[in-house]
This record gives structure tokens, C-alpha cells and sequence, in this order.
């Protein structure tokens, strides 16, 4: 009975035949070694194969008696792979994060009787007896192999480690090894060359040479299993939960603490009914809290990309004994296989950190409401806000925390009244001075008369976002894309932010020699050089993709401001935060993305909530005030309110949650080429029955050129998940440019 293989790779799942002498049932989720371009790979194997007729190679063996996946996550991603037509190996190496490169024990021998003298010397050690397989070529025996010439015996290996004792050699030694020799004797064993050498106060090569000289030997062992994150004790103490009855619920507003302490009542109702539970967030604050909260409560495992590859081995371990009842952990944490899954926890399941940039581009929260639909588990969906998606559970929304909110209108005629406690009689009006409002620079004045600390949002890094000829208008583009160059004022240069092109900025116009070149937009470098104009001598620290400076000063209480961009909010607030400064809110929403208004109010809200215990001093910087997220939020309104205005709109223009979308990217680096390939498929699409109204387009890209490739957009939009499936079929074939499906596309601007 063939199986079908997946492969950490870009490629479908690929057929085996069995290994020599197997018996039973397709072994789904387990991993299994096969010949793979020459050499031997770890695969997982997901269904039985429907190649009959045809020769295939064999896998070599199983590599243990668990599965390593669960069958409804190995369910769940075989599905994905079909829904959003990418290759199941891409997914599996998207969400699978451990048990790929596990050290095996590989012995090799010939079949009895076999003669092998047609592969050359290179196998003419290779007996009857079993030996190491990397004594030999791979290639080399992989030919035998394909030829059923190779018996092999494959286990796992356990992790060693080594130590290093003094004993009585044969050889002389120098000066400086007989030295360190004798440190080796009064303070060994040691654990590694590096530290002997250290401890002797001589190069490792000294002590190499006092090993190979046989005065000293490794003695090795079997490892400990490596240290994972403690949980923290005492746990918070639970609350009623108040929520429904339902496959899939919800629980938003509050502040963490108050959604923590109901998610714990909800969880120790799992745990005594001998289930398991799966907690995902999307960035490191959030975990570090949850962590904080939960993990007393029962076993608990903190599982993410920051472990190391051997503590990630030992987490799934535990999960796969059913030593680990509670998993928090980011999307990585989705494959681990807990034996009786029956609560995923989704934290701020609207979250743009859950939608993958790169190989499968999946949404997080898709996989794991399907996972949870096939492992018969239910759903919770928590945080600051719901998605649009999430307003349709059933669920409790919590009132919302004290906001502490001024608003500075830029857009907003001289005569109108300001919002907000800065709102004073006699004072300058707020609405003047960029990028740093006077309401804003009196209360940076406040934070460090008082030693305290400020955050501010920039809306990008670098210092502006283009720079402007003042004579002709004329702006610097990238020669790659179609995207001004961003101006980077300390290290003097234009950057192309999208491709890497560079250039230094010009003395003079290109279009008219003009001489004055104005920066526009500001960004990280432009806000903290005002701050540092402002408030001479005060600590100013900047955070962004370019430039992370140390924060812990800042983390240890100590007075300072920081610039940063959206970014930051993936970490801890700061202890002693008095003022958050949102320098120019309507980059949230200046964007051609239907999801522009719902980012704009998840962030809002997200910052409301950012410091655990206080609420800070919030300055909105905006020219539109009365944008009703905005207005949501200073009228105290919950965290569901503005959203259930955005659905109306949403249902009546035929947006998600009410449809399913899929973006289809066609590119090519001749833009007529890349404009006939996108006609090319639209007419596919509607030649296989699509209706018109189920595609969209094509038209160019919102940004037409980038990194040397035109792009034309077309949007399909199915009345549900199997009817977007059958759309993407006819797009499976091959095409005369790079086509690109993106289902529940995060980012309509493919930037």
C-alpha cells in the first residue's frame, strides 16, 4: 500500500511504497525516513497513495511508535493545501518547527549474497555486518539502494553530551599542554575544549593537541533534556466566565488581566475533563503575560520560535506524552500534538502578525478554526477587540478600560473645540506645530520634568517618506519600483524600502536644479530628532526594523522617550509609561484596503491596554478626528460597538466575513507581458463557470512596478470556502507569467 509523503520543501506530497516488512494501517502523522535527490530525508506521511501502476521507491523506515502529528492537524493542512492551491510541503514547513533534522543512528549492509562490485570501490566495505551509513557516499548508496541491494537499520538517536578527563597518555607533551593537563586533572571533567582552554589560560589548539596525544579522553552520555520556561506561580485566580454554550465563542474588551482571569476559569473546565488546551498568541508581549497568567494553572509548555531546536524537540515530547495539559504559545505551537485537544484559545485573532509573509502566506486563525473543527475541540476567541469575522460568535464583551484620550484635529477649522484634558483656555492652539503639535510637546515637556517615560508612533522608519523639489515638485523614485526613495538623514541616502536600491540624495533638483529638496512624511529619525530639539539632553531611543537601541534602561524605570514604529507594540510596556503619542494616526487609514478603518481601531485599542496597570496620557496626532474608530474610543463606547457599524458596511458592499476572498497576483517583467497573462487567467476563471461577480479585475497592482516586475490584481470573491476552492482550480496550470493566490489576503497593496 503506497503512502504520501510530505517534505519540508516547496513540492506536493510526494509517493513511497511502504518500507521492507511493514504491516498495518497508513501510519498518518508519522514521521518516516525516504530517499530523497540522492540522500535521506524526514518526511511525515499523510494519507495513502493513489499511484498504482507504477514503480515507486521505498521508504526506508518508520522512526518511532507515536505519531508525530495528530491526524486532524495532518487533516487540517491537506485541506488548506487544496483550498489556497499551494503545495502541502510548503505548509508543513511553515507550521511543522521541530523533528526535520533529528539525529539518527543509520547503519547500512549489503543483501546477502549480493555482489556490489559494479558500483566501484567506494562500497567495497560494505558487508553483511551493519555499519555506518556516513562511512559510505550518499549518492552512492542510494544507487544500491535503488536497486534493493541495501538492507538498513534506522533509530533515533538520544542527545549526548560530553565531558573531558585527565588520564596517562603515551606521548610527550609541551610545556604549555603538560600545564594544561594538569588544570584538566585537579578541575575536571570539563565540559567542553573551549572551557579547558579558558580554565588553562591556552589556546583550544593546545588542549586539541594534549587529546590527540591520548592525555585526555571525551567521555560521552546521555543529555538531560534541555530547560524550557518555567510557569509562574501563583496563577491569576479565576473568574466566572459568563460565556455561551457554542463550538466558538468569544471574549474581548477589559483589560488582560480581567480576559485572563475568565479564559482560567474556562481552561480548569478542560483540564478536569481530561482535555487538553491550545493558547496562541500573536507577538512576544502578549505571550510573556499569558505565560505570567496561565501557566500555573496545570502542565504548561511556552512553545515558539525563540526556543532552540533541541528544547523545541523535547516540548513536542512532552505534548506527544501528555505531559504538557496547557501550550502557550505563538503560531508555531498550532502542530504540536496534544493527545485530547478541546480548547483552542485564539488571542486577538484579527491580528496581522498571524498572517505568514512568506512560503504558504496562510492566516493563522484559519488553520486553527479548522483544526479545531476536526479535532472536535471548541474555539475562544479573546483580546483587546474582535475582527469583524469574530463580532458574528456568540460571547461577552467586557466594559472598557479608563482611556485617557486627547485628540489634536489638524483637520479641523480654528474655531472648533478640542477633545481631550490638554483642552485649555489661553494657550497656544494645539493644531499648529508638525510633526509635533504644541499639545504634544507640552506634555514631552511634562515627562521629563517629572522624570517619567513617553512612547511615540511614527508611522514608518528612516526620516521621511520622500523627499519634494519645493520649485517643481519633482520626487526622487526608485528605479526598480514605483515608490518614492525614503530618506535616511544620518546615514545621508535614498532607500528604496521594497527592492534595496540606494542612491545619495541630490545637492540640487534633477528636474529643475532647484535648491531646496523638502523631506515629507516623517518617520522615526525626522520625530526623534524633534524630541531631541525639544528636550536637550533627555534620553531619546529609537525602535524600529533599522535601528533597535538598547531599551533597558527604559525597562529598568529610568526616564526616556522612546520613537518607534508599530513594531514596539510586540514588547512590554514600559514600567513608568506616562505618554503615548500617536504622531500621525491617519497612516492607519490611508491605505486602499477595506481593512484600513478596523487596523486604525485595533491599534487604538490595543495601546489603550498596552501598560498592565495605568493609563497613560493618549495624543492622537490626526486630520480626521471625527473618524468614528476614533470617536468609538473617546466616547467610552465598548470594544464592539465601532465594529458593528463596519460590518453593515461590510455586508452591503460584499466584504468579508460575509464573503471569502482570495487575491490572484499575475507579474512579468514586460508589463504588457504581465497585462495579457492577467487577461489570460480572468478568462480562465470565467470560462470554468466563474460568474462575474465572483471576479474582480484584472487591473494594475496599487503599485504597479515592483522589484522590476509589473503586477495586475484580480479578486475572486465565493459565497464560502468550498466555492473559492473550486474558483482556484483552473489556476493550477501553467502560465506565460508568475501567478500568485493569496486566499484572505491581509494586505491588498502586496507590499
Amino acid at each position: 500500500m503506497p503512502w504520501s509523503v510530505a517534505l519540508p520543501l516547496p513540492i506536493p506530497a510526494y509517493d513511497f511504497g511502504e518500507p521492507h516488512g511493514f504491516e498495518g494501517p497508513v501510519p498518518v502523522g508519522f514521521r518516516v525516513l525516504v530517499p530523497w535527490q540522492g540522500e535521506l530525508r524526514i518526511g511525515i506521511v499523510v494519507g495513502e497513495s493513489s499511484a498504482h501502476g507504477h514503480r515507486l521507491r521505498d521508504a526506508v523506515a518508520l522512526l518511532e511508535e507515536r505519531p508525530w502529528l495528530s491526524a486532524a492537524l495532518v487533516d487540517t493542512l491537506c485541506r488548506a493545501a487544496r483550498a489556497r492551491s499551494v503545495p502541502l510541503g510548503l505548509l508543513f514547513g511553515d507550521f511543522v518547527s521541530a523533528g526535520w533534522d533529528s539525529a539518527l543512528d543509520h547503519r547500512v549492509a549489503r543483501v546477502a549474497g549480493a555482489d556490489l562490485a559494479s558500483f566501484g570501490p567506494g562500497v567495497a566495505e560494505l558487508n553483511e555486518d551493519f555499519l555506518e551509513a556516513r562511512r559510505f557516499d550518499a549518492t552512492l548508496l542510494d544507487a544500491v539502494r535503488a536497486q534493493a541491494l541495501l538492507v538498513e537499520r534506522v533509530q533515533l538517536s538520544p542527545r549526548l553530551e560530553g565531558s573531558y578527563r585527565a588520564v596517562e597518555g603515551q606521548g610527550k607533551l609541551t610545556p604549555k599542554g603538560r600545564a594544561a593537563w594538569e588544570v584538566l586533572r585537579r578541575e575536571g571533567p570539563l565540559s567542553s575544549l573551549a572551557e579547558w582552554a579558558r580554565r588553562a589560560a591556552v589556546s583550544t589548539s593546545v588542549v586539541s593537541g594534549v587529546v590527540t596525544k591520548g592525555w585526555a579522553q571525551m567521555d560521552q552520555r546521555a543529555a538531560p533534556p534541555p530547560p524550557l520556561p518555567e510557569p509562574q506561580l501563583p496563577p491569576i485566580r479565576p473568574q466566572p466566565h459568563g460565556l455561551p454554550t457554542a463550538a466558538v465563542t468569544r471574549l474581548h474588551g477589559g483589560r488582560p488581566a480581567e480576559r485572563h482571569a475568565r479564559v482560567a476559569a474556562r481552561i480548569l473546565e478542560v483540564i478536569r475533563a481530561d482535555g487538553d488546551v491550545l493558547y496562541l498568541t500573536p507577538d512576544a508581549a502578549s505571550r510573556g503575560r499569558t505565560w505570567r497568567a496561565l501557566s500555573g494553572l496545570t502542565e504548561s509548555v511556552c512553545y515558539s520560535g525563540e526556543l532552540t531546536p533541541a528544547q523545541r524537540e523535547h516540548a513536542w515530547e512532552l505534548a506527544r506524552a501528555g505531559r504538557a495539559r496547557l501550550i502557550v504559545g505563538s503560531y508555531a505551537a498550532l502542530a504540536l500534538p496534544l493527545a485530547h485537544l478541546r480548547l483552542i484559545v485564539l488571542e486577538d485573532e484579527g491580528s496581522d502578525a498571524y498572517k505568514l509573509q512568506g512560503g504558504s502566506r496562510a492566516f493563522v486563525p484559519d488553520l486553527a478554526r479548522s483544526l479545531a473543527e476536526r479535532s472536535g475541540a471548541d474555539l475562544l476567541l479573546t483580546g483587546p477587540v474582535p475582527s469583524a469575522e469574530g463580532l458574528l460568535e456568540p460571547g461577552v464583551v467586557l466594559p472598557a478600560p479608563r482611556a485617557r484620550l486627547h485628540v489634536v484635529d489638524y483637520g479641523a477649522p480654528e474655531e472648533a473645540p478640542e477633545v481631550g484634558p490638554l483642552s485649555l483656555p489661553n494657550h497656544q492652539r494645539s493644531r499648529q506645530g508638525w510633526p509635533l503639535s504644541n499639545d504634544l510637546q507640552r506634555a514631552l515637556k511634562q515627562v521629563a520634568e517629572r522624570g517619567r517615560q513617553a512612547v511615540l508612533l511614527a508611522p514608518r522608519r528612516g526620516y521621511s517618506a520622500l523627499l519634494r523639489c519645493s520649485s517643481c515638485g519633482h520626487t526622487p523614485m526608485c528605479r526598480n519600483c514605483d515608490v518614492p526613495l525614503r530618506f535616511h538623514a544620518e546615514r545621508r541616502e535614498l532607500t528604496c524600502h521594497q527592492c534595496g536600491y540606494h542612491l545619495r540624495p541630490p545637492d540640487l533638483c534633477p528636474a529643475c536644479e532647484g535648491p531646496m529638496m523638502q523631506p515629507k512624511g516623517p518617520g522615526t529619525e525626522w520625530i526623534a530628532a524633534e524630541v531631541r530639539r525639544l528636550l536637550p539632553g533627555f534620553p531619546v531611543y529609537r525602535y524600529d526594523r533599522e535601528q533597535q537601541d538598547d531599551l533597558s534602561a527604559v525597562y529598568d524605570s529610568r526616564p526616556g522617550v522612546i520613537v518607534a514604529t508599530q513594531a514596539l507594540l510586540g514588547l512590554e510596556a514600559p514600567p513608568d509609561l506616562a505618554l503615548i503619542g500617536l504622531t500621525f494616526a491617519d497612516t492607519w487609514l490611508a491605505v486602499s484596503d477595506f481593512r484600513a478603518s478596523e487596523r486604525y481601531h485595533r491599534l487604538l485599542r490595543q495601546l489603550i491596554e498596552w501598560h498592565p496597570q495605568r493609563a497613560p496620557l493618549m495624543v492622537i496626532q490626526t486630520f480626521q478626528g471625527d473618524h468614528p474608530a476614533l470617536r468609538s474610543v473617546y466616547e467610552g463606547k465598548d470594544a464592539g460597538f465601532y465594529l458593528e457599524e463596519e460590518l453593515r458596511a461590510r455586508k452591503l458592499l460584499a466584504y468579508p466575513p460575509y464573503v471569502r476572498l482570495a487575491q490572484v497576483e499575475v507579474a512579468a517583467r514586460d508589463q504588457a507581458k504581465a497585462q495579457q497573462a492577467a487577461l489570460e487567467v480572468a478568462q480562465a476563471l470565467l470560462g470554468s463557470g466563474a460568474g462575474e461577480r465572483e471576479v474582480l479585475g484584472p487591473a494594475p497592482a496599487p503599485v504597479a512596478r515592483l522589484r522590476g516586475l509589473y503586477a495586475f490584481n484580480l479578486l475572486l470573491r465565493a459565497r464560502d470556502e468550498e466555492r473559492l476552492e473550486a474558483l482556484l482550480k483552473p489556476l493550477q496550470g501553467r502560465w506565460s507569467a508568475r501567478v500568485r493566490v493569496d486566499v484572505n489576503p491581509r494586505d491588498l497593496l502586496n507590499l
